[in-house]
């Protein structure tokens, strides 16, 4: 049978709604994977990486967000008619009698037990509305509807339909909702996660504080470090940019369709809406109160947050590039998984696969928060929905950052210095005494030390481009007119003692 081009191939595997059995030259299709039951997920994250990024569900999936969605409709009611310290415990809305400690639990078990069943529920309301807040109104109504076979017979809540959503635009609802998700997301996952990196570094940096290491400047040989000192340097950048997100403020606001309370005012007037807003969002929701916006809450804290952990993506990638180019080089050796393929042909090899892809994920998470950062910040007047649909894909951008932190820390885990390597190298350079020998000429021709003319051109004569050894060193500093100490202390340097201060400088590392 005759083979066929690939553009023909193609048209075939992107058709829509393929049968279940068909047949295409030499291509059979026996079932199509979108009617495979559970279903297969077209993201990797929700895939080939669920077990590293499922706890993310809990909290930036739709489920989770509609969760809180009514998690918010609900504090809202209650405030609606319990009041709170500040204006007696008075109920806001007329009519509407405080609601009873067991009525409170109901309502807040509607949120706590949003399980699958319920979901399913949402889900049909959302199928008939199209609007997923006016989805959680409605189910919060079925809810009520209920409440009646748990709760006693003079309970108000089943009456109380009207309350739910008084005086809110969706955005109301979304703003709280949202950050309360995002929040809970990077408090309770995302900032462990990277401070498991930061600990494993720290404790690194402090183990090997004083293991030479051969720094390269642009990839040639340099004044020596240690390895505890360059670890050190990544603790101290990380935690920089941690303390911002730990900072973080994260806004929202309830205060109507154009942020003005109009709806509020022409219900009920009295009511002091402002100050009760401010409550609700600060003591109930747990925020940063924002008093001045359009019908959406401006997303400013969002661009911050995404731009600091954006920020932070791109510390962990340079450590990973860092880390992979040790490995390269043979200063870091990493330990074998067993039973674990390292090259379909080359059964020698381990490759550093963890670093590799911590790499690629950091940089797909920092083109999405760069995204969420640049566009979320912009609305059209009092509001659009481009924030809407972009929101949706805050989970996938810290979810690819979640995931790298997984990949990231098992790295750090698995690797050990090679000190025969570190070694080696470090005696192959006999080279980079060039520079304190230099300098210490300088010092010398400024005491007044004969010979120590033009100290960089004499040693860039002696050691550029050539093989030094230990032999060559001890000979040129005997050629030069030091005085006695600086001699013997020059004699005596290696480039495994040329570190300077860098085993204290690991000290400084959380300063």
């Amino acid at each position: 049978m005759p083979c066929h081009s690939m553009s023909h191939t193609t048209s075939l595997l992107v058709r829509p709604r393929m049968p279940a059995r068909f047949t295409a030259r030499s291509i059979l299709y026996v079932m199509n994977l979108t009617e495979i039951s559970p279903a297969i997920a077209l993201s990797p994250l929700d895939g080939r990486y669920r077990r590293q990024t499922q706890p993310l569900v809990e909290f930036l999936s739709e489920p989770a967000l509609n969760r809180e969605r009514i998690r918010v409709e609900v504090e809202w009611m209650i405030l609606l008619a319990n009041g709170y310290k500040g204006n007696g415990n008075t109920p806001l809305v007329p009519g509407v009698h405080p609601l009873t400690d067991e009525e409170c639990r109901f309502l807040r078990s509607i949120a706590d037990n949003f399980d699958a069943e319920a979901i399913a529920r949402h889900a049909a309301h959302e199928a008939v509305t199209h609007h997923d807040v006016k989805a959680v109104e409605y189910s919060i109504d079925d809810a009520l509807d209920s409440s009646s076979s748990t709760l006693p017979a003079d309970s108000q809540l089943p009456h109380l339909k009207t309350l739910v959503h008084f005086a809110c635009t969706s955005e109301d609802i979304n703003n709280l909702s949202i950050a309360r998700c995002v929040k809970n997301a990077v408090e309770h996952i995302w900032l462990p996660d990277v401070q498991s990196i930061v600990d494993e570094l720290d404790e690194k940096a402090h183990r090997y504080r004083s293991r030479p290491l051969l720094s390269l400047t642009h990839g040639q040989p340099a004044t020596p470090t240690t390895l505890g000192k360059e670890l050190a340097v990544y603790v101290r950048r990380l935690e920089r940019q941690l303390r911002h997100v730990r900072e973080q403020e994260y806004l929202g606001k309830i205060n109507g369709a154009t942020g003005t309370f109009g709806a509020h005012m022409a219900a009920i007037p009295e009511v002091d809406w402002i100050e009760a807003s401010r409550y609700f969002v600060t003591e109930r929701m747990g925020l940063t109160w924002n008093p001045l916006t359009t019908q959406i809450e401006s997303h400013d804290w969002q661009a911050e947050l995404y731009g600091t952990i954006s920020h932070i993506n791109r510390i962990l990638h340079n450590l990973a590039v860092d880390v992979w180019m040790y490995i390269s080089r043979g200063v870091f050796a990493q330990e074998p998984v067993k039973g674990a393929t390292g090259s379909s042909t080359m059964p020698h090899k381990i490759n550093p696969i963890r670093f590799e892809n911590a790499e690629a994920n950091l940089e797909i998470s920092c083109a999405m928060l760069d995204s969420l950062s640049a566009t979320l910040t912009e609305s059209r007047w009092q509001r659009d929905l481009t924030d809407s649909t972009t929101q949706r894909n805050i989970g996938s951008a810290i979810g690819y950052s979640v995931l790298a932190l997984s990949n990231l820390d098992a790295g750090l885990h698995s690797i050990h210095p090679n000190e025969a390597a570190m070694d080696k190298e470090l005696d192959d350079n006999w080279e980079v005494l060039g520079e304190p020998i230099q300098t210490a000429m300088r010092a010398a021709e400024l005491a007044g030390r004969s010979g120590m003319e033009r100290p960089y051109e004499q040693v860039k004569e002696l050691m550029r481009g050539r093989e030094i050894s230990h032999e060559d060193v001890e000979k040129f500093i005997d050629s030069l007119d030091f005085d006695e100490k600086t001699a013997d202390r020059l004699r005596h340097l290696t480039p495994a003692g040329y570190t300077g201060c860098a085993d204290r400088l690991v000290d400084f590392d959380r300063l």
